[in-house]
């Protein structure tokens, strides 16, 4: 839960601080990335080695362009299996290409074990956990195991008043589509946005501190 509206934002961020962002979305069905940012994402499959080429040639392009993948629970294991197949991890470390994880965190066994299973995979990758607010109070650094100065971004929760704008696609947060309604309901998003970019912003610096350069576009897939 959560997942793709993290990965909308981190396009819109991109996409205000004048960077070149482009998605790839490797959902299906009703409520898809996609379908929120048509112009800037690009449907993407890896059940057949002519889609796996496709997108980790994109992937793995040093082109000066910011990459967010939004997965699925159908692709999650997919996807980070080819990632190690690939040696992903060392060739975007190769080619100064920072390589983020965000790992939304949620209070089951199974996603426990995923993320510490990303951990001992792919130790180049910077891993994010993320903690989305509407499950609550923060309690997942315990039965993560999370040491207690490890870094953990949020989602906030999001007022019920904003989100049927903004759960009705296609919507994107970089531009004025809220101008018109409420007041207290533009007052509103604008202080969540400012809120999670704060969050995104200091994610640019912890790339930059595992000794990436400023000039790199982080590939950043979204997990649950």
């Amino acid at each position: 839960m959560g997942k793709t509206l993290l990965a909308r934002l981190l396009t819109d961020f991109h996409l205000q601080e004048g960077r070149s962002v482009t998605a790839f979305d490797l959902n299906a069905g009703k409520g898809a990335l996609a379908q929120f940012l048509p112009e800037h994402v690009t449907r993407s499959a890896i059940d057949n080695l002519k889609g796996q080429m496709a997108l980790f040639d994109r992937l793995i392009a040093d082109d000066g362009i910011t990459k967010i993948v939004d997965l699925g629970h159908e692709s999650f294991e997919s996807f980070f299996t080819l990632v190690y197949q690939f040696g992903f991890a060392g060739e975007a470390r190769g080619r100064r290409i920072g390589f983020a994880i965000l790992f939304l965190l949620r209070p089951d066994l199974a996603s426990i074990d995923a993320f510490h299973s990303l951990r001992a995979l792919l130790p180049q990758a910077v891993l994010a956990p993320v903690h989305n607010e509407i499950f609550g109070a923060a309690q997942q650094r315990e039965i993560y195991g999370l040491t207690p100065g490890a870094a953990v971004m949020r989602l906030p929760l999001l007022a019920s008043a904003v989100r049927k704008y903004v759960e009705t696609p296609p919507f994107s947060f970089a531009d004025s589509r809220l101008a018109d309604v409420d007041r207290d309901v533009d007052i509103e998003l604008r202080h969540w946005l400012r809120r999670i970019y704060l969050e995104f912003r200091e994610l640019d610096l912890r790339l930059l501190l595992t000794d990436l350069k400023s000039s790199i576009r982080p590939l950043i897939p979204t997990a649950s």
